[in-house]
C-alpha cells in the first residue's frame, strides 16, 4: 500500500489556490453533505464547534471520500492532540492563536518524528499507517504534513517575519475577528486598520515564501483578500449557510418582498 500525500500541500506548493469552507455543525453527516459540494478543502473545526477527537475523526473519515482536502483546526496547539489527531489521518492542521516564534517551533517539533521532532511513534495502532499495512509511513510522513499557523493578535503580527521564516511552517492564515478585537475593534474585522494590518502580514507572508490564508463570510471582502494575494480562503460555514437559507425559505414563502434576512452576528 503507497504512502498518502498530501494534495492541499501540493496545490500550496505550486501556487494552486484553493478554496474551502468551515465546517462546524459537529455532525459527520452534515460533513459528508457539504463534502462533496465542490470546495478543495473543508476546515473541521474543532476550537469553536462542540467537538472531540473521536467526533473529529468521524467527520475527518466522512471528508476523504470526497475530493475535498480534510483540514482539521485543533483547540489548542497541544502535543498530545496534535499527535492522536495525526495518528488519525489527518495530514493538515490549522493551530489557532500562534504568537511567538518559539512557540511555531514547539509546533513543527510536535508534528514531526525524531530526529526532527517530538512526535511519538506508535503508527501501527493508527489509522494514518492503515494500522501498519503502510510500510514506509514513518519514513514518509514528515513530508507530508502540512502545518497552518494562525495569526490572530498584535503580537502574533509582531513576530510573523519569525514564524514564516520557520521550516516546517508551510502557511499563515490571518483571523481578521480575533485581529480586530485585539486592536480595539470587536466585532468590526473590516476596519480600515484591521485591513491594512492583513495587507502589511500578506506582503511579510509572501516575502517569506509562506502560503497566506484567510477567512471571510463577506464575498466583496472575500474577492478583495483573493486580489491581495490570499493562496488559500474559506468564504462560508455549514452553519451561517443553514441558518441563512432555513431564513431565506421562511421569507420567501411568507412573501416578506422586500425584506432581507437579518445580518448574522458573524466571528469571522
Amino acid at each position: 500500500m503507497p504512502a498518502p500525500t498530501n494534495p492541499f500541500k501540493a496545490a500550496l506548493r505550486e501556487q494552486r489556490f484553493q478554496l474551502g469552507l468551515w465546517v462546524a455543525l459537529a455532525s459527520p453527516y452534515a460533513a459528508e453533505v457539504v463534502s462533496n459540494s465542490g470546495y478543495d478543502w473543508l476546515l473541521i473545526d474543532g476550537e469553536h464547534a462542540p467537538n472531540d477527537l473521536p467526533l473529529l475523526s468521524a467527520q475527518f473519515r466522512a471528508v476523504t471520500a470526497s475530493a475535498s482536502h480534510p483540514i482539521v483546526r485543533l483547540p489548542v496547539g497541544d502535543t498530545a492532540l496534535i499527535k492522536q489527531i495525526l495518528d488519525v489521518g489527518v495530514q493538515t492542521l490549522l493551530i489557532p492563536m500562534v504568537e511567538s516564534a518559539e512557540q511555531a517551533r514547539e509546533l513543527v517539533r510536535a508534528t514531526r518524528y525524531p530526529p526532527h521532532g517530538i512526535r511519538g511513534v506508535g503508527a501501527a495502532l493508527a489509522r494514518a499507517s492503515q494500522f501498519g499495512r503502510i510500510a514506509d509511513y514513518l519514513h514518509t510522513a514528515n513530508d507530508q504534513i502540512c502545518l497552518l499557523l494562525q495569526i490572530e493578535s498584535r503580537a502574533g503580527l509582531a513576530a510573523i517575519d519569525e514564524i514564516a521564516a520557520l521550516e516546517g511552517v508551510d502557511g499563515l492564515f490571518i483571523g481578521p475577528s480575533d485581529l480586530a478585537a485585539d486592536m480595539g475593534y470587536l466585532g468590526s474585522p473590516g476596519h480600515p486598520d484591521v485591513r491594512a494590518a492583513i495587507v502589511d502580514a500578506f506582503a511579510r507572508i509572501d516575502k517569506a515564501g509562506k502560503a497566506r490564508g484567510i477567512m471571510t463570510l463577506d464575498l466583496a471582502q472575500a474577492r478583495e483578500y483573493r486580489d491581495l494575494g490570499a493562496d488559500f480562503m474559506a468564504i462560508g460555514t455549514d452553519v451561517t449557510s443553514l441558518v441563512r437559507a432555513t431564513q431565506e425559505l421562511r421569507q420567501e414563502f411568507t412573501d416578506e418582498q422586500g425584506h432581507k434576512p437579518d445580518k448574522l452576528e458573524s466571528g469571522y
